[in-house]
């Protein structure tokens, strides 16, 4: 007759002992917690830093570029005070080469104001029939600051050969009296273009990187784009003549 085997020892459980409680498995599994922790935080930043719209073009507020920089925030003076900043700066006037614009041309009917004057400038017309060397930049970006007078210097070697025009950057265009100000530190008299409604940018489909110089053939269309700081005179003199076959 056989027998049964039974436990014995301090340890064996009684009748009467209620089975271990079974541990209720976590309804997010680790990995997805973490995933929601990661979205929540990337939320909080991206609100953090985006830019806020005042909802006009022409009071632009703290913004700033791509690098985090704060730009030049509107800012109104009196028409003696600007216009005495104008003569202080001595800023060329925006080119007019008197040549007809072609139809295909990227800034055909862009209109934006010339430093020098204040007055509306028509850029289309203005630049058209000769290679254009057009230069993004703003106050707030120290490349700028290195690369303007670069830019100087080769405009006057082109001579007429090729119109050299700066413009600066929606952010901080709104300040006429800040950029002028900027000019005649750095003692660049290159004519200059606000771009305060962000068309000529977009026209040129400028990258949001400055300095940026942008190189258009003598029909207006673009040749090339070079979101890069000229460091010399010849640099700038090999990529014109790279991209429009013109020699200065």
């Amino acid at each position: 007759m056989g027998t049964s085997a039974t436990t014995s020892g301090p340890d064996a459980p009684t009748p009467h002992d209620d089975p271990p409680p079974q541990r209720r498995g976590n309804r997010f599994p680790s990995s997805l917690r973490w995933t929601l922790v990661f979205f929540v935080v990337m939320v909080a930043l991206i609100v953090a830093i985006w830019p806020r719209d005042s909802g006009s073009s022409n009071n632009l507020g703290s913004p700033t570029d791509n690098s985090g920089v704060a730009a030049v925030p509107d800012a109104k003076v009196d028409d003696a005070t600007l216009a005495k900043a104008r003569a202080d700066a001595a800023v060329e006037p925006c080119p007019n080469n008197g040549l007809p614009e072609s139809s295909g041309a990227v800034l055909a009917g862009v209109v934006a104001p010339c430093l020098a004057t204040g007055s509306a400038y028509n850029l289309g017309a203005g630049t058209a029939g000769k290679p254009v060397l057009i230069n993004m930049w703003a106050v707030w970006c120290l490349p700028c600051r290195r690369e303007l007078p670069v830019l100087a210097e080769y405009a006057r070697r082109a001579g007429d050969r090729v119109t050299v025009l700066t413009v600066h950057a929606e952010q901080g265009a709104g300040n006429p009296f800040a950029v002028l100000t900027f000019l005649r530190e750095v003692g660049v008299h290159l004519p200059t273009v606000l771009d305060v409604d962000g068309k000529v940018a977009a026209a040129l489909r400028a990258p949001r990187v400055f300095p940026s110089t942008i190189l258009l053939r003598p029909d207006g269309t673009i040749a090339t784009t070079l979101p890069k700081e000229f460091g010399s005179v010849d640099e700038v003199a090999d990529a014109v003549r790279d991209a429009t076959g013109v020699a200065t």
